[in-house]
């Protein structure tokens, strides 16, 4: 559900670099008193808090930025393929060894996505730009899902100021690139909701987010993700009136397919899957 405060406050008027980036940086002002406290982790372990900042802050970015100008049911599709980025970052980063299991979810991922953003159609024209978008947010997010887990020494409170300050800066630099003018939203109950939105949704999406990326074997967090993506895209359909197409069914299908194999494996990697938000949330 993650989606619906996003449109919502965009409805409202708030555009959606400045809204990510005054939602996070709330988050990242309220987390700044425990980095204080805990500077020491940040000079003894100063590049795995940049690396959360940028993997995690360009991930919470993408998708919000993709929730906010895209079509929900796509852009969760297409962020949720992480079988794909779980086989690879396993093999690459990792080491681990790949079964045909794994490699058939991968390939199903990819078939997946292939339909999803036009299938042959690709050829004749590129996908939409928050098509892209959406799968750079997917990548990002399992990329910095690998951190978090191999940077277990550091306190997840300091791991999640890296990731709220990350998506706070970069957010503010795309703002200030685009050159656009703060929101003129008068309405107070606006500026409360998004408040509310930065302090309260935001903070209990990202602390169960990563706790299940900490603390869940692989499999169940896949498990949890399919769960929270059925539940996207029938939220989608039921209160935005959202539909899909029959090869953008097709796709999505494949890839929840893959999602089901690569969480049936039984293998113990570090990590590839967690629920989101996303990111983000």
């Amino acid at each position: 559900m993650s989606w619906l405060p996003l449109k919502t406050l965009n409805q409202m008027g708030f555009d959606g670099p400045f809204l990510i980036m005054a939602a996070y940086a709330l988050l990242a002002l309220a987390f700044l008193p425990s980095l204080v406290r805990q500077r020491h982790f940040l000079t003894s372990h100063l590049k795995a808090w940049l690396v959360i900042f940028a993997l995690g802050g360009g991930a919470n970015l993408a998708f919000n930025y993709a929730l906010i100008y895209g079509d929900v049911i796509r852009v969760m599709v297409l962020f949720y393929l992480l079988p794909l980025w779980g086989v690879l970052g396993g093999k690459l980063i990792l080491g681990e060894h790949i079964d045909l299991k794994g490699w058939l979810a991968a390939g199903l991922a990819v078939f997946g996505a292939f339909l999803i953003v036009g299938g042959y159609q690709i050829f004749d024209q590129p996908p939409a730009l928050i098509d892209l978008v959406a799968l750079l947010s997917g990548f990002l997010f399992a990329m910095n899902n690998i951190a978090f887990r191999a940077y277990q020494t550091l306190p997840v409170n300091i791991k999640l100021s890296a990731l709220f300050m990350g998506t706070a800066v970069l957010a503010g630099i795309l703002f200030l690139v685009q050159a656009d003018p703060i929101p003129p939203v008068d309405a107070a109950s606006a500026w409360w909701f998004l408040a509310f939105y930065g302090l309260v949704w935001l903070l209990i999406a990202n602390y169960g987010s990563q706790w299940a990326v900490t603390h869940m074997p692989a499999n169940r967090a896949a498990i949890l993700m399919i769960t929270e993506l059925l539940a996207a895209v029938l939220s989608a359909v039921l209160i935005a009136n959202e539909t899909l197409t029959l090869l953008e069914a097709m796709g999505g299908l494949l890839i929840v397919t893959a999602a089901i194999l690569e969480a049936l494996r039984t293998h113990e990697p570090e990590v590839l899957y967690a629920a989101t938000h996303h990111q983000s949330q």
